[in-house]
């Protein structure tokens, strides 16, 4: 991914989901907990995006991985591009609350 580029919202909970590693059934019952369950992520959507964040060195094969489950964990290339969208989003939150807020 270049710089600048917005994530989805699927890419950035996936993104964020690997701060620490994890495997990807722990990965989609963390998203479903942590926004109680008003955005969940199938199996089919979170392996095709692990690959294509693989691809892209992202992301890694943890070492504590084995046979039965894979753990993966960002990259520093990864940590720097969901650090970049973390920086845009808040700019797009603080824009919306000023102007609920009736302020320019």
């Amino acid at each position: 991914m270049k710089s600048m580029e917005q994530l989805t919202d699927s890419v950035f909970y996936i993104m964020a989901a690997f701060t620490q590693p994890r495997h990807g059934y722990a990965v989609m019952s963390l998203i479903e907990e942590t926004t109680k369950g008003t955005f969940m992520i199938g199996p089919a959507t979170l392996y095709t995006i692990i690959k294509k964040l693989l691809e892209q060195e992202l992301i890694v094969l943890d070492d504590a991985s084995d046979s039965r489950r894979k753990i993966y964990l960002l990259t520093a290339k990864g940590r720097a591009i969901l650090t970049e969208d973390i920086e845009r989003r808040k700019v797009m939150i603080q824009l919306a609350e000023a102007g609920l807020r009736g302020e320019e």
